[in-house]
């Protein structure tokens, strides 16, 4: 009987079915020309016609594709090896929670010399926030997301002619690795370039010469400075000028800023010079310091109290004027050399060391931020979420239970009245910034103290234990 049904009245039909399914109502009688198939019992007819439907619908009609299509690449393989299969479960439950998760693994599996299955995980066009070697991937889902043709990925190295080849992502990594090969070519395609990008793209782009900043520098710098469109874009190259002694004339600001802090003398023969804060009483003074700051370089601040900027680092009171500190240590980050960065890492101590050495983290390198972030777990008592925040994905510590921080862990997991959603992101720190074998020994001291294996506060330090760095480039 159906035989002489054409499929267009069948499927015409299939919208009043599905209707009254939705309002809670039979549909039978909406499918007449099943009448014989569905039979006389309503229970049943209904039964069978939801078999009939869906089987109609699943088989014998298809969705007409669009217009046009676009074929779009093959997903880029990667520099880095895809993580083990039989480690992609343990990966996909640690990266569902939340996107700082999913930030801080796949820098720790970058780092081990790893990257996700793109089925688990994949950024988004134009993610900076994610390893170089995930920058085709970056550039495969903003094609994916564009209504443009899709360009292959260029073989060439990047130059002036070739730059248009790239796509975003990848040609800042592009860049990137050409500044740290030859540092002259790559400011030279800046010079021809940079010019035609939007401001966020020059931000990013110029940020790229910090690495192997140097004198020969100073002509691009000082004409981006001076002539580019964006104000925050003149403020990077004129910070990156400051790192290079090129700073700011002293001015009026500068000067002033200087009056806050009075160079002193002490010693019997008074040739020790200090640097003290004066007492700021008002709160128009607070916000005036601050202010001053925030348009100050380190080499006009220095130079306004007569002295050059590492000696005012060794001059400078540390833990007199918290904020002073912090403030000072921002401005070093911004318009500080590398060597006057690593001066201060050394000097600063006592209860704002933590803060400060956070401020600091972005200039630092990862065994630097590695060796902090162990000296202030065991001299000051830090959490671990606040060590893997200033150590970065860089840190591999044998036994970080043996710090206060895990002997406090031990002692609360161990309480009666503990929860099972108790210190879940201390759980997860210390499993990224533990060596691998120092999260087997983990494991095997928190299972002592009551925990489960199963438990998913263990996931990272489980895939930590379990995974190997065969893949890591030297």
């Amino acid at each position: 009987m159906t035989d002489a049904i054409r499929p267009e009245a069948i499927y015409d039909a299939m919208g009043a079915v599905l209707t009254r399914w939705t309002m809670g109502s039979a549909a039978a009688q909406a499918a007449p020309f099943w009448r014989a198939e569905l039979g006389e019992d309503p229970a049943e007819a209904e039964l069978r016609l939801l078999a009939l439907s869906g089987q109609f619908l699943g088989i014998a009609v298809t969705a007409e594709p669009a217009m046009s299509l676009r074929v779009l690449p093959d997903i880029p393989r990667l520099a880095l090896p895809t993580l083990p299969e039989a480690l992609r479960p343990l990966a996909r439950r640690i990266l569902a929670p939340k996107k700082m998760a999913q930030a801080e693994l796949v820098h720790f599996l970058a780092a081990r010399g790893w990257t996700t299955h793109p089925a688990d995980w994949m950024p988004s066009g134009g993610d900076d926030d994610v390893p170089e070697v995930y920058a085709p991937w970056c550039d495969w889902a903003e094609i994916a997301a564009s209504g443009s043709a899709a360009r292959q990925r260029p073989n060439e190295v990047l130059t002036a002619d070739t730059w248009d080849d790239f796509w975003p992502t990848m040609r800042k990594a592009a860049l990137a690795s050409l500044r740290r090969r030859d540092p002259a070519a790559a400011r030279a395609v800046l010079e021809a370039k940079l010019g035609n990008e939007n401001a966020e793209t020059r931000l990013r782009l110029l940020a790229l010469l910090a690495e192997r900043l140097s004198e020969d520098d100073i002509a691009f710098l000082e004409g981006i400075a001076a002539n580019d469109r964006a104000p925050k874009v003149k403020t990077l190259a004129s910070s990156l000028l400051a790192r290079l002694g090129h700073g700011s004339a002293i001015d009026a600001e500068a000067a002033e800023l200087a009056g806050f802090f009075p160079v002193k003398t002490k010693g019997i023969f008074r040739r020790t010079q200090m640097i003290e804060a004066e007492r700021l009483k008002t709160p128009a003074q607070w916000q005036r310091r601050r202010a001053l700051f925030a348009r100050a370089d380190l080499a006009s601040f220095s130079g306004s109290l007569g002295m050059t900027p590492d000696a005012l680092i060794g001059c400078w009171s540390w833990n007199a004027d918290p904020e002073a500190d912090t403030a000072l240590v921002g401005l070093i980050v911004a318009s500080g050399s590398d060597s006057e960065v690593a001066q201060v890492a050394d000097l600063v101590d006592g209860p704002n060391a933590t803060g400060l050495l956070m401020v600091l983290a972005p200039r630092l390198g990862p065994a630097a931020r590695a060796k902090f972030a162990v000296t202030a777990l065991n001299a000051q008592g830090i959490r671990f979420e606040l060590a893997q925040a200033m150590a970065g994905p860089a840190a591999r510590l044998d036994d970080p239970l043996s710090a206060p921080a895990g002997k406090t862990l031990l002692a609360a997991l161990r309480r009666d009245d503990a929860k099972p959603a108790d210190f879940g992101g201390e759980l997860h720190a210390l499993g990224l910034i533990a060596s691998r074998e120092g999260a087997r020994r983990s494991l095997e001291r928190l299972t002592a103290a009551g925990l489960v294996q199963g438990d998913p506060r263990l996931d990272m330090l489980r895939l930590n234990a379990a995974l190997d760095d065969r893949g890591e480039k030297p």
